[in-house]
């Protein structure tokens, strides 16, 4: 089913986006996807290396007659985002990625598609490959581990690229020229909770479970007004905490720092005598959530079923503690901008709510354009943990990407959209973090431009590709590497 794609136009990128399929690439496991591209280089004879922070670097010499054209480097990420449906069963780490073509679209059967970077890798390696494209000096920085902290991007050392334009091939929309996005950072709140036996009292064990979110991309899709599995999960807990005698035995919600939450389960015991009592709340709260989210949620699904009672429960008022938090923690748009209609400056997303190793934690994703902002987002946060008597721990900082609308290699990238597609390209800048921030802290003077082929839902096991906007991606990317300016006399 998955060779279908190897019918597609254009065949080079597709031949190689199938490969990457083929590879398992989930972040913080790169060592195969790395193999496969520096053998790739050297096959070629191309000059390659892996830098201290597992980036690939591989550079290409210039088409005869083009030398004297700015160095050009094409920027993609190695890993993906490892997320699947409820009852699929997929390892990430060992298994490839199954695909299916229908209706001019490509997705993945139950995992996501790996599109978010791969078709962008996969375009890059195409160039690389090829004996007829006319180009400049060109490299291809490959990054690591981008979905899970940009740790390739931030250990990329000042001086080793030589090029004076970056192509970053990771934007999810066709037609659009992408000149800024906002930084982030990472917050952790953590309550220490021991565990305790569960009172000898008639207690029934409770499997509690939020499935059937549509989740999606923390910064893409944080606008949409999507349910985080983590806020209803706290919903329906904190009600049967203070009212119906829960006792709380295990928590995890959420898998990924920059993912909208698509599940929750608990693990709970409750009295016998209020077992009842707290179903049917759990009936009657369901029909009200999926009420609020009917337009937004249509497969939300929240159950309840018989379990085993747990030996061990976690400490009733560190179990409180976490409630409240979770309930008064921002998640969501915070605030758009001002300067850029539709775009969001700055938002939160509730990843992470989980137990284990003694604590109960939350950990989130802040976002902006301002960076200002982001630092009252993080004084927020940082007050809430104080107030509930929490630990806080800010990290993974990475700086926003400034917009250059004077850029002279998006000037030329306008013109050439507008001659090859009589269509006016969009200029924006996203909330989503890209690597060009960091990138361009440590190259000031490189200009930067991200563009991609259209990819819906990414994040998400609901991620696809649009079939007809890889090959004007494609078209687009060639044209483009055709018409780079001169160095400067």
């Amino acid at each position: 089913m998955g060779n279908a794609i190897l019918q597609l136009e254009p065949q080079a990128v597709w031949r190689n986006f199938f490969a990457l399929t083929q590879i398992p690439r989930p972040s913080g496991h790169e060592e195969k996807i790395r193999e496969f591209v520096t053998s790739f280089a050297r096959k070629l004879s191309l000059e390659c290396m892996v830098d201290e922070a597992d980036n690939v670097l591989i550079r290409k010499p210039p088409t005869p007659g083009m030398e004297q054209l700015k160095g050009v480097v094409l920027q993609a990420h190695l890993d993906m985002v490892a997320q699947k449906n409820l009852k699929k069963q997929h390892d990430f780490e060992r298994e490839p990625i199954e695909t299916i073509l229908e209706a001019g679209w490509v997705r993945a059967n139950g995992t996501t598609l790996g599109a978010d970077n791969g078709l962008g890798v996969a375009a890059a390696l195409a160039v690389l490959e090829s004996r007829e494209i006319e180009h400049g000096p060109l490299e291809l920085l490959l990054t690591s581990n981008e979905e899970s902290g940009m740790t390739g991007a931030f250990g990329l050392k000042a001086g080793l690229l030589r090029g004076d334009i970056l192509l970053n091939l990771d934007s999810e929309e066709e037609g659009e020229l992408i000149i800024g996005c906002a930084g982030g950072s990472n917050a952790t709140i953590t309550i220490p909770c021991a565990d305790e036996p569960l009172p000898p009292d008639n207690y029934r064990g409770l499997q509690i479970s939020v499935t059937g979110l549509r989740g999606g991309h923390s910064g893409v899709d944080i606008h949409l007004g999507r349910a985080n599995a983590n806020k209803i999960m706290n919903r329906l807990l904190y009600h049967a905490h203070h009212h119906c005698g829960l006792r709380l035995s295990s928590i995890q919600g959420g898998s990924l720092r920059n993912a909208i939450a698509r599940e929750s389960f608990a693990l709970a015991a409750i009295p016998a005598s209020r077992e009842q009592e707290f179903l049917d709340y759990l009936t009657k709260e369901c029909t009200t959530i999926e009420g609020e989210l009917r337009g937004v949620e249509p497969t939300l699904k929240i159950e309840a079923h018989p379990a085993p009672p747990p030996e061990s429960v976690l400490e009733k008022s560190a179990v409180a503690k976490l409630l409240n938090m979770v309930y008064a923690a921002p998640d969501g748009v915070m605030r758009m901008s001002s300067d850029m209609a539709g775009l969001v400056e700055t938002s939160n997303n509730l990843a992470m709510v989980k137990s284990g190793s003694g604590a109960l934690t939350l950990e989130m994703l802040l976002r902006s354009s301002i960076e200002s902002a982001k630092d009252e987002l993080e004084v927020m946060i940082r007050s809430l943990a104080d107030l509930g008597g929490a630990s806080s721990v800010f990290d993974g900082r990475y700086p926003g990407w400034k917009p250059d609308r004077e850029s002279a290699i998006l000037t030329i990238m306008q013109q050439l959209y507008r001659q090859k597609f009589a269509e006016e390209p969009e200029v924006k800048g996203i909330h989503a973090g890209l690597e060009c921030g960091i990138i361009g802290a440590r190259y000031p003077e490189m200009e930067m431009i991200s563009f991609g082929p259209t990819i819906c839902f990414p994040h998400s096991p609901d991620e696809k590709l649009k079939t007809l906007s890889v090959g004007k991606f494609w078209e687009f990317l060639l044209e483009t590497l055709r018409h780079i300016p001169l160095k400067p006399d």
